[in-house]
């Protein structure tokens, strides 16, 4: 049986057993039911077994990305087997597997912006069904016990639990630890994964996992009102959706970037401005306490100073951009006379992703993506380091 027929099969099969668990008054199924799973011989998963899994991996810090086959961990009673469809690439993924951010265990894949559909849920599951569209942002896992999980803010496990979607020392993974989203298939946690709502397509959902949700977030905390003028440092993946955010919210936004060529893009956004940063950052003063709010999505160190002074006295900065060593430079006398807030944000917790995905399916907000094969990865890498990215460039799981 070839690949295509083996993959149909499984498709159909699976979505006979989701017609079987809304039939069921328990409204879920077993993993370990072989009968609705399928036979293995058949070139059916057996999800009681290792998952047999196709990806792209880094294998040293050379950051060169090749095919690698793996096994995930069998499908617990409390986990969700995905198929996935789209993975998209943030910066982070550069940064974490050229070892921009410490030291790595290779082979890793990559990917925490990820798409999906339900093929297969354990016994204890009844947040989805099979057939479900899912997704899955930067964790996967994390105690759920402490008071900080159970607020729905599990990035910050008071235990120290918090999992992260690849690179985690895991156990229960074959490979000694997680494997992201640049793969034909995912096992993870059902609590950790959001549904993605029919009124947004898988491929543009994808960015709305980490860019989304890690722009929104401080967004919201900064509790801005319509009117008040908000800065946007940095136009990439995430700084385009923090644009479209904040416009959305009826905030009056200035778009900072160093790309000349993006600035037709950033005024068909809705912006109120674009200022083109120069190496001097001389054209910056004009704008010396003018903004109320900014946030920064720039990943490299940078002249931190001169974005500070462009906000108001009491104003607030937030910087979510992580560059090597996860280090910034600050000259605090500069901090000192701009009387400013400054303060970094990491990403939200679960309840918050669901919101943004349904907040930004509802409103039309959708990142500007390009669908790229598994094999374009590595050239697709080198345009994101480049700044060439038009903003998001969105891998086809079927390609790998």
């Amino acid at each position: 049986m070839n690949n295509n027929n083996s993959r149909r099969k499984f498709l159909q099969q699976s979505a006979m057993a989701g017609a079987a668990v809304v039939a069921s008054p328990l409204n879920t199924f077993s993993a370990t039911n072989s009968e609705i799973i399928g036979e293995v011989e058949e070139g059916i998963l057996d999800v009681t077994k290792n998952i047999k899994t196709k990806g792209y991996a880094a294998t040293d810090e050379s950051g060169e990305l090749s095919p690698w086959e793996f096994e995930r961990r069998p499908v617990g009673d409390d986990d969700i087997l995905i198929d996935i469809n789209f993975a998209s690439i943030c910066h982070s993924d550069i940064h974490q597997e050229k070892g921009h951010w410490g030291e790595q265990e290779y082979p890793q894949v990559p990917g925490h912006e990820i798409v999906g559909v339900v093929a297969a849920v354990g016994k204890n599951v009844t947040k989805f069904k099979v057939g479900d569209r899912v997704g899955v942002g930067c964790m996967v896992d994390s105690c759920m016990e402490c008071s900080t999980c159970k607020a729905g803010e599990e990035q910050f496990c008071e235990r120290g639990q918090t999992k992260f979607t690849y690179g985690a020392p895991s156990k229960a993974e074959p490979t000694g630890i997680t494997q992201g989203g640049y793969s034909d298939k995912l096992v993870v946690r059902d609590h950790f994964a959001v549904h993605i709502p029919d009124n947004i397509s898988f491929e543009e959902a994808a960015p709305l996992l980490c860019a989304g949700i890690t722009t929104y977030s401080p967004l919201m905390r900064a509790q801005f009102k319509v009117g008040d003028k908000v800065g946007v440092a940095g136009i990439g993946g995430l700084g385009h959706l923090a644009v479209r955010i904040a416009v959305s919210k009826g905030a009056k936004v200035y778009a900072f970037t160093t790309s000349e060529d993006k600035v037709e893009d950033i005024k068909s956004w809705g912006v109120e401005e674009v200022i083109v940063v120069d190496d001097e950052f001389k054209n910056m003063q004009a704008y010396n306490k003018t903004l109320d709010y900014m946030i920064s999505t720039i990943p490299y160190q940078f002249n931190v100073a001169a974005y500070v002074m462009c906000l108001k006295p009491g104003g607030t900065f937030t910087f979510v951009g992580m560059p090597e060593k996860s280090e910034i430079t600050l000259n605090n006398l500069m901090l000192a006379f701009a009387c400013v807030n400054f303060n970094s944000s990491l990403i939200g917790g679960i309840p918050e992703t669901q919101e943004v995905v349904n907040y930004c399916a509802d409103n039309g907000i959708k990142p500007s993506i390009e669908i790229i094969n598994a094999e374009e990865i590595n050239e697709a890498w080198d345009k994101v380091v480049n700044k060439k990215a038009r903003y998001r460039y969105v891998i086809d799981a079927a390609t790998f």
